[in-house]
């Protein structure tokens, strides 16, 4: 897929993982349409930094768990470039049991609301325009959270709904290939522990003793946390070089799913 003169809609694009695929796109020639909403204060760096690349774009302010606003949304970013072919799917609220405790509804409620169910309305919305395209690509962001649950030292990082929520996001990309086929190519892409999520540029990890943070170092095989540049390289992996590609989900976590398990000395044997 050559991006460059294409159209991506890029969600939750204020800082961290989001800025920077909207930042990499732009600087590949694709015009970009990238939302926000919260963390105001980012937004003067956000738009220095895509106005610096020379590229056409255009930044929103919503609140997509107003999914009403959904439709409205994808109307102005066709209106604005005539066309959509890329929506990153990258809208996500974690919460962190040891930022905020026990559940509250509330809590839960946000999380399915954000990490689910916003994900669906604006696919729903931008799929007759990805179609039209005749080359549209989705990349679902979603986290390991959907297999390792609360458990081990990831037990600090994900609780049960947000992990709940992950474990969804499968079944959509799964769907979602069937129906944008053969047209529109549906991916998902699986994140491990990030330096901007989960890792060590987030509150949360702040609030982790030395201890803890190492154990989720020492439970991930390549023995470091992930880094922003290795999600841009996937995520260019998977609109560039991944023509015969759909309906599959890429872990990019380092091995951390598999870690913790170490494998036993081959027996000698009896014969």
């Amino acid at each position: 897929m050559k991006t460059d003169k294409k159209v991506a809609l890029v969600l939750g694009s204020i800082k961290g993982i989001g800025k920077a695929i909207g930042l990499d796109l732009l600087q590949g020639g694709t015009r970009v349409a990238a939302t926000w909403f919260d963390w105001p204060e980012s937004l003067p760096a956000m738009q220095a930094d895509f106005a610096a690349t020379g590229t056409d774009h255009m930044i929103e302010r919503i609140d997509l768990l107003d999914t009403e606003t959904i439709p409205g949304l994808i109307d102005r970013v066709v209106d604005r470039f005539g066309r959509l072919d890329i929506l990153i799917n990258n809208i996500e609220r974690g919460g962190w049991p040891v930022v905020h405790g026990a559940y509250v509804q509330e809590q839960w409620d946000l999380e399915m609301a954000t990490t689910l169910r916003a994900k669906r309305w604006l696919f729903d919305a931008a799929l007759p325009h990805l179609k039209a395209t005749g080359d549209g690509a989705v990349i679902n962001i979603s986290s390991i959270a959907g297999i390792v649950g609360r458990s081990g030292p990831a037990s600090y990082l994900f609780n049960e709904g947000y992990a709940t929520a992950n474990r969804g996001i499968g079944l959509l990309t799964e769907t979602w290939a069937r129906l944008g086929a053969p047209c529109v190519r549906v991916n998902e892409l699986m994140l491990g522990v990030m330096e901007t999520r989960h890792g060590p540029h987030t509150r949360g990890w702040g609030l982790l003793t030395e201890s803890q943070r190492q154990a989720i170092v020492d439970h991930t095989l390549l023995a470091r946390i992930g880094r922003i540049d290795d999600v841009i390289r996937a995520v260019r992996f998977l609109l560039d070089d991944a023509p015969f590609m759909t309906g599959s989900i890429i872990r990019l976590d380092g091995g951390y799913p598999l870690g913790g398990e170490p494998v036993a000395p081959m027996p000698e044997g009896v014969v």
